[in-house]
């Protein structure tokens, strides 16, 4: 429902008005959960999400060759795996690599071995590193997607014990909330589109709505107080705009049964019109 809830917030016109030429190519192909088997304990529904973003992969990789603009709706942010992996795959079918900009309350990189949930939406940074289940490492055939060196997590205040360790082992930059209290978001934003570009032919944004504090967008999945503000938001995404350096994006965690008048989804709809150029002059 959460893609549902960005196209009801306005989302395609609002790209108009910027003198984008919108076209929606619809839903990715997802199993209802209450009809489909869970699958491993520690890696609950991992065949039918590995299906998905293979889709998914196929679909963003074919949008990228027509010299396109691939921007990604997510409810949960194991979407991610198909993403990075299709938009990953045309550069490297040229020899080129991207950087990968992670805006998130969480690290999103635990395994199967290490999580406390089995839920596949805490593993997708990992598989995007090439640690994970192989049916989502290895999506088009290679891995890693991503060279941790050029992946730069924002946001972070609510890891899992044993994630610390693959996030500090990964070469992953990790700024955490108490990173942006001491040195400010512009200074950190900075940093980590010169990591992202280093080396690379650009970045992909990978946005999820929990990094803002509830207070502000209460609609997602898995909600962690002392998130960043409404203008540091707006103000990450300005930033990233102002880079020139953004190859393709994607927006998840978008949850409308929690939400209170699709606030979340609307807020998604503004952050994503910033990042792609709305200015307020």
């Amino acid at each position: 429902m959460g893609p549902s809830a960005l196209r009801l917030a306005g989302l395609n016109a609002k790209l108009e008005s910027l003198g984008y030429e919108v076209e929606d190519l619809g839903n990715v192909q997802v199993v209802q959960q209450e009809s489909t088997p869970t699958g491993l304990e520690n890696a609950k529904y991992l065949q039918q999400i590995a299906k998905t973003c293979s889709l998914l992969a196929q679909s963003v990789d074919k949008v990228m060759r027509a010299g396109k603009f691939p921007l990604v709706l997510g409810g949960d942010h194991s979407v991610a795996a198909g993403t990075v992996a299709g938009v990953a795959h045309s550069f490297h079918e040229r020899g080129e690599k991207i950087g990968l900009i992670w805006i998130d309350a969480h690290a999103d990189m635990n395994t199967p071995e290490i999580s406390p949930s089995g839920n596949v939406h805490g593993m997708p940074l990992a598989c995007c590193v090439g640690r994970g289940p192989r049916e989502l490492t290895h999506i088009l055939d290679y891995a890693p997607k991503v060279e941790g060196s050029n992946v730069i997590l924002i946001g972070l205040r609510d890891v899992d014990p044993r994630e610390r360790e693959i996030v500090r082992e990964s070469g992953v930059m990790a700024f955490t909330m108490r990173d942006i209290d001491e040195r400010g978001l512009r200074s950190i934003m900075e940093q980590a589109i010169a990591r992202a570009t280093g080396g690379t032919a650009g970045f992909h944004l990978s946005l999820d709505m929990d990094v803002v504090d509830p207070d502000e967008a209460p609609g997602v999945g898995t909600p962690v107080r002392g998130g960043i503000t409404y203008r540091e938001a707006h103000l990450a995404m300005e930033t990233i705009c102002d880079s020139g350096s953004m190859v393709s994006m994607e927006v998840v965690e978008v949850n409308p049964v929690l939400d209170e008048a699709n606030r979340t989804a609307l807020l998604g709809v503004e952050l994503v019109t910033s990042a792609m150029g709305k200015k307020i002059l």
